[in-house]
């Protein structure tokens, strides 16, 4: 008898006409889920080659015998490779085998699987259907809801893209168990983000249960991935396309994509280079005042624990403002931040430059 899976939370994006579901659960990746939200014929499930092996298989046999017809794209793993020549496969593969604009791009794998897939998607024939199956923490809690889909550029972290909403978010937590620990850890920093900005209970929940979900208790984990979600789901249907709001959710990404891009993609993960720019961060609220030193060192003690880095890389002064420039949050020239009034609230702003070299220099 085959199991029946286990469904943690079922939430919704509210959109209108774009709103879509977001299943959370262990087993979840069934037929019946599947079938729910795929009405083309044909399939193309980019993956890369670190995923395949693990669920390529089993996804196809599910697809198969609902009557469909498979394409596979197995794509080399790492940030690095979230690039142009890669997008260009993706649409090789559509091509020659012909698909139309009733074909479904599955994304099978982490952030930068369900990044690439969904610009692929947004661009091919001007637009085709994708479901999101995330089988990382962090694209599970992050990555895989809201719609923002890009590839990167030497010179700028995912600053070629567009917004392009899924058709559905398949988190089955079972795929975690194969996680390495590295992986995990990078996680729990876009969970660590969402009580920092917005939900200051959540962030003593972390604090409390950081242990049994470093231990990948299943139940700590799915409240985590649970409340992630619907702090994210709110925070879109407030502001697609982030004009407002949405911003707040770049908490330690000014600084964690300077430091992605300086280092070289695929040196640091992007969790880790988002935790220690939420150290960072708290860093630079703490010397504008808005973020009592106590909740600053709550920051630093959990990214911590959580297993990431809390010290930067030394990049030089120069180097960091050059790749700082380089943002999508920026306007007239400023380099803006997402910094913490008081813990559990956000804001945007820009910062006097001899406060951001001292933020610089302490957390090195």
């Amino acid at each position: 008898m085959t199991q029946q899976p286990s469904i943690f939370a079922h939430l919704t994006v509210a959109l209108g006409e774009r709103s879509y579901p977001i299943v959370i659960g262990h087993g979840v990746l069934d037929a019946a889920i599947l079938n729910t939200h795929i009405t083309g014929k044909k399939i193309a499930i980019v993956t890369n080659d670190v995923v395949a092996p693990l669920y390529l298989d089993k996804v196809i046999a599910i697809l198969r015998d609902l009557g469909k017809t498979c394409f596979p794209v197995i794509l080399p793993d790492g940030e690095e490779e979230k690039n142009v020549d890669n997008l260009m496969h993706i649409f090789d593969v559509l091509l020659k085998n012909k698909c139309d604009r009733k074909t479904t791009l599955i994304a099978l794998g982490g952030g930068v699987i369900g990044d690439m897939t969904g610009f692929a998607a947004a661009t091919y024939m001007r637009g085709v259907p994708f479901i999101q199956i995330p089988t990382t923490l962090l694209a599970q809690v992050d990555s895989s809801v809201g719609g923002k889909t890009a590839i990167n550029h030497p010179l700028g972290k995912n600053m070629i893209g567009a917004f392009y909403q899924p058709q559905a978010v398949i988190a089955d937590t079972a795929t975690l168990a194969s996680l390495p620990d590295r992986e995990l850890s990078a996680g729990l920093a876009e969970v660590i983000k969402h009580g920092a900005i917005i939900d200051n209970d959540f962030f003593t929940w972390l604090e409390t249960n950081m242990e049994k979900l470093m231990a990948r208790d299943e139940q700590a984990l799915a409240h985590a991935i649970q409340r992630s979600c619907e702090i994210k789901a709110d925070i879109v249907r407030q502001d697609e396309r982030e004009g407002g709001i949405r911003a707040i959710l770049n908490f330690g990404h000014t600084f964690g994509h300077a430091i992605e891009a300086g280092l070289g993609y695929g040196e640091w993960l992007h969790g880790e280079a988002v935790g220690c720019g939420m150290v960072m961060a708290a860093d630079l609220s703490v010397r504008l005042g808005t973020l009592d030193v106590r909740d600053q060192k709550r920051i630093v003690a959990l990214v911590k624990a959580a297993g990431l880095p809390v010290h930067v890389p030394d990049l030089g002064l120069t180097r960091w403002m050059d790749l700082m420039e380089v943002d999508k949050k920026n306007e007239g020239g400023e380099i803006k931040f997402i910094l913490l009034k008081p813990m559990g609230s956000a804001y945007i702003t820009s910062v006097p430059s001899e406060l951001l070299e001292e933020t610089l220099k302490a957390c090195g």
